[in-house]
């Protein structure tokens, strides 16, 4: 099965969010969406959602999931917004109560936060799949990068969410609460272990060096001959070695404080306050 993939790049954030749709039918689903935040300010704005569902209207499809391969730390999700204006059920991986039960602490919540997963309709473990029309989503679970993290395998595309980029740029970092080196590489090799032609279509890109344009789709094939990180068959150790030396240098993303609070809670914003404001926490010298 050849699904048609749409792809909306988000240059502020450098996220891709996918509408994933049948190959000849309409039933759709939106993959890792992004709710436009000036952080300054504290406002958002819908320009870059409103241009999926624009899309999405426009092609007369039909909305059957939202799909998030993980609690994004570098940019707020827009599934509510979706919700609100296509329908459409909400999902990601059963361990986002692992996130939500850190995090919860982090931001100390309390016991109003619930961190069972439940602000999402459902919880998709390793092996489970939904159907979106006739296609078929099939569940990976591929921690590393975070505990949650989901690939999710529709015919013969392949969603990574952060743990491969394109092959340039090697793979994402594992130094966030709950990651671990040898935990991507050995999912990484759940994803190479599909077969060479499968498309992957990565989260995010930064344009590696010598580099004009930003791209998002390669091949379980180019990413074994090519990922500078892990192609060739680089062993676990030389890639663990080579991961934490790199995520020792890296700074925190910019917009991880405001996405983790809102990700967590399934794209919703903090409840308000008895003024009707909601509010995001700062937690000093914490993260």
């Amino acid at each position: 099965m050849h699904p048609r993939v749409h792809a909306f790049f988000d240059e502020a954030t450098n996220t891709v969010t996918y509408v994933v749709a049948e190959p000849d039918g309409l039933a759709c689903a939106v993959i890792d969406s992004v709710l436009d935040f000036d952080q300054p300010s504290g406002r958002t704005d819908t320009r870059s959602a409103d241009a999926v569902i624009g899309f999405i209207k426009a092609q007369g499809f039909r909305l059957e999931w939202i799909l998030e391969t993980h609690v994004h730390a570098d940019h707020l999700s827009a599934a509510p917004y979706l919700q609100e204006a296509l329908g459409g059920k909400l999902a990601i991986g059963d361990r986002i109560t692992v996130v939500q039960d850190t995090f919860g602490k982090v931001f100390n919540e309390g016991t109003r936060f619930r961190r069972d997963g439940s602000q999402f309709d459902r919880l998709l473990t390793d092996g489970d799949s939904v159907m979106v029309g006739q296609m078929r989503v099939d569940a990976l679970h591929t921690p590393g990068h975070t505990p949650a993290c989901m690939t999710f395998v529709i015919g013969d595309a392949a969603f990574v969410g952060d743990t491969l980029f394109m092959p340039d740029f090697g793979t994402a970092r594992c130094d966030f609460p709950g990651g671990s080196a040898a935990v991507m590489y050995d999912s990484i090799q759940r994803i190479l272990a599909l077969p060479d032609d499968t498309r992957i279509f990565v989260c995010h890109d930064y344009k590696a060096p010598g580099r004009d344009q930003y791209a998002w789709e390669t091949t379980v094939g180019a990413q074994k001959a090519l990922n500078k990180h892990i192609g060739q068959g680089k062993p676990k150790a030389d890639f663990v070695a080579l991961r934490e030396a790199r995520d020792a240098t890296l700074s925190m993303p910019k917009l991880i404080l405001p996405s983790l609070q809102i990700n967590m809670r399934a794209g919703h914003m903090p409840e308000a306050e008895d003024n009707g404001v909601a509010y995001l926490k700062l937690p000093l010298n914490r993260l």
